[in-house]
């Protein structure tokens, strides 16, 4: 792919806890989570163009018009941010589920920010194009500043963390969650008491909020529980309906998902400390 075209990796996140602590006066949740990132994830294909237009092509989540999609929204608020007068081809490789709570739309977003600050030459550094990315969701700056994080505040106050290696089985209930019907639900907690980053590394915090409410609402997800519990410790992901499994060892995991119904959406994925993006941005010219 040297015709000035460059891919680039949008790597998928779990959220190994997520508590809501309380409500702030202009209705966002104040949460507390862990993001891991993933070594697994979307390809993000981008070419600059000279003419100024912001381009999508290949395939589109359906349902999903040009000037809602993240990507798309991500060059546009940069482009205009800084005041480039340069434009973009931009093709996504979807892997990640839509609607699972694996951060795909976002991780997009902020490979599409990190990338095109690089090609076209903006280098505005790293906490500007985070808080680029805090205006087009919640979860963009984790994946722009590429390492896994303890989350406060809507999710926008990181500080990173140290984790052990791990390997996860990952499963994708199929079921598309609405965020928004999600945090409305009236039995869904948001008073926790706030964890600690040490009560975290000690495994006492394991807990998602939001997974009680959508084993009660979605059967395909309770399903994927009761099936997950043979191999270990099924936990929920995000606010969307995506389920895992940790292991200290890849065997292990490999092991496991062979344990699984054939009928499942299940694999395997590693935990990493630093995002592959952060590989890809570090290596000095990225053409492909």
């Amino acid at each position: 792919m040297n015709s000035g075209w460059s891919e680039w990796p949008a790597p998928a996140k779990l959220n190994l806890f997520l508590r809501i602590t309380g409500r702030r006066a202009d209705g966002y949740h104040e949460l507390q989570t862990v993001f891991r990132l993933l070594d697994w994830g979307d390809r993000i294909r981008l070419r600059p163009r000279s003419d100024g237009r912001i381009v999508r092509h290949g395939d589109r989540l359906p349902g999903v018009e040009d000037l809602a999609d993240l990507a798309v929204r991500a060059a546009s608020l940069l482009q205009s941010s800084a005041n480039c007068p340069q434009g973009a081809d931009i093709e996504v490789e979807k892997r990640i589920p839509a609607g699972g709570g694996f951060g795909g739309g976002s991780s997009d977003a902020a490979t599409v920010l990190c990338a095109l600050d690089r090609l076209w030459g903006l280098e505005l550094g790293e906490d500007r194009l985070a808080a680029l990315g805090l205006e087009l969701g919640a979860d963009v700056p984790v994946f722009v500043r590429g390492r896994s994080a303890w989350a406060e505040g809507v999710g926008e106050r990181l500080v990173p963390v140290a984790l052990p290696p791990a390997w996860y089985v990952l499963v994708d209930p199929g079921v598309q969650v609405p965020t928004a019907a999600l945090f409305q639900s009236a039995d869904l907690t948001r008073d926790s008491a706030p964890a600690k980053i040490s009560d975290f590394a000690a495994g006492t915090v394991l807990d998602n909020a939001f997974e009680p409410v959508l084993r009660r609402r979605e059967p395909a997800v309770e399903a994927v529980f009761e099936e997950l519990a043979r191999i270990g410790v099924p936990r929920l992901t995000g606010t969307g309906s995506g389920c895992f499994v940790e292991f200290a060892h890849r065997d292990a995991a490999q092991e496991a998902l062979a344990r699984l119904p054939r009928r499942m959406h299940a694999w395997v994925a590693a935990g990493v400390s630093d995002s592959p993006l952060r590989a890809a941005l570090a290596r000095p010219s990225h053409q492909h």
